[in-house]
């Protein structure tokens, strides 16, 4: 009986190995066979990234399976690490009783890990590419008739695995190093920008200083205007800075664990408004919000939504002609456990092959110049929080994101 399984499982694997599939639905491929014939509930496949020292969600399997995705842990941490580290697999029968499990992933996810197995992907007398998880057997306790059957599996896939992902790692090295080039460059630039906005405050100061009492006291609305304008400046850089970072790890396909603090969504919008309310003014657009003030706090990464919204209505300004508007428009849910969030304007509106397209593993950017990031920037951001986005657009009438965010994500991680 042992043996037909084993059997079965090199023939399933064998035959997708056969069919020169791509990395992504390779790996995919592995991890359904691996929780197939072994009978477990979810299953995640991690591969390791030498450059950051960390194991990479590539492929999860299982409720919340999206929040996981491209999320990066130390790897030399969890047993994830640890079977990394030693190359020689393990059966957990009490995940929450071993010390090395890692629980902010349980708690991201708000899966409840019982049993597992952990195996190295790593061909003979090589040192691992990454690891293989499969928990919660359905029926009984993994054990090491399991750990016979998932070592053949990843045997015969790790080689191709790695095959693959070299040939992919080879074109996106070239895309990172020319990212980290424009990222060197953008930081260069920024710094005259901002030694030059030090030397204006200190000069607006010196001269108001100089002057009368009676004259000081006139001036101080245009100095306190100046200031904002000029702490405007500062902030942008700095999201240019975390702008950059956050489009290199996305090419990357890596993002670190969120940091979940209590925050205001009206705040998080308003800083959005206050660097992007340039660019609508000078295209004669409205920018408008309506309905933030009165919802509650909310327990969130405050840069992922950030990044979100300003996708949402950077995005949307080159598509609305002079004298439209962009509305982010907010309100409680009935239940009074989410906020209901929406980034409406009166732009051209997509085609519906566009619309539906979105937030997909066929998303494209059909912008001149585009990259397709900024959606999936806009999706990662959503999915961390455990919340939901649709979008409803007619062409001539225009575009509305629909997202739904609860007042607290699924589990937060622990500090």
């Amino acid at each position: 009986m042992q043996r037909e399984r084993e059997l079965e499982a090199a023939r399933r694997v064998c035959q997708a190995l056969s069919q020169q599939i791509q990395s992504d639905a390779l790996i995919e491929h592995t991890l359904r066979t691996a929780l197939d014939t072994v009978g477990a509930e979810a299953g995640s496949i991690l591969l390791a990234d030498a450059q950051s020292e960390q194991l990479i969600f590539r492929h999860v399997v299982g409720d919340k399976a999206e929040v996981l995705r491209g999320v990066a842990i130390p790897w030399h941490k969890g047993l994830a690490g640890a079977v990394f580290a030693s190359g020689k697999p393990e059966i957990i029968v009490d995940a929450r009783a071993d010390l090395r499990h890692y629980p902010n992933i349980d708690e991201l996810t708000g899966f409840e890990t019982r049993d597992m197995i952990v195996l190295p992907l790593q061909q003979w007398g090589r040192k691992p590419i990454g690891v293989l998880e499969v928990m919660n057997k359905r029926r009984g306790r993994l054990d090491q008739q399991d750990v016979s059957l998932l070592i053949i599996i990843s045997a015969l896939s790790t080689a191709a695995i790695e095959q693959v992902r070299l040939f992919e790692e080879s074109k996106l090295a070239e895309m990172v190093h020319r990212l980290a080039g424009i990222s060197h460059d953008v930081n260069n630039m920024l710094v005259p920008i901002l030694m030059s906005r030090q030397m204006v405050t200190v000069e607006l100061e010196r001269l108001v200083g100089t002057l009368p009492p009676e004259q000081a006291a006139k001036a101080y609305p245009s100095l306190k205007l100046c200031h904002d304008a000029l702490n405007t400046q500062r902030e942008a850089a700095q999201r240019i800075q975390d702008r950059m970072q956050e489009v290199s790890d996305c090419v990357k396909g890596r993002r670190s664990l969120p940091e979940f603090t209590p925050c205001r969504v009206a705040e998080i919008v308003d800083g959005v408004v206050k660097i992007l309310g340039f660019v609508a003014d000078e295209k004669g657009l409205a920018l408008r919000t309506e309905g933030l003030d009165g919802l509650p706090l909310i327990v969130a990464d405050r840069r992922c939504l950030y990044s979100m919204f300003y996708n949402l209505v950077n995005n949307a300004i080159p598509e609305v002609p002079a004298g439209g508007a962009i509305t982010v428009h907010g309100s409680l849910d009935k239940a009074g456990a989410a906020v209901l969030l929406s980034v409406m304007d009166t732009g051209r509106g997509m085609p519906k092959d566009v619309r539906d397209s979105l937030f997909t593993g066929r998303a494209v950017s059909h912008k001149a110049g585009g990259t397709g990031l900024g959606t999936k920037i806009v999706k990662d951001a959503v999915d961390v929080h455990g919340g939901q986005i649709t979008v409803e657009s007619q062409e001539g009438i225009g575009t509305k994101f629909l997202i739904r965010l609860p007042l607290e994500p699924p589990a937060q991680p622990s500090p």
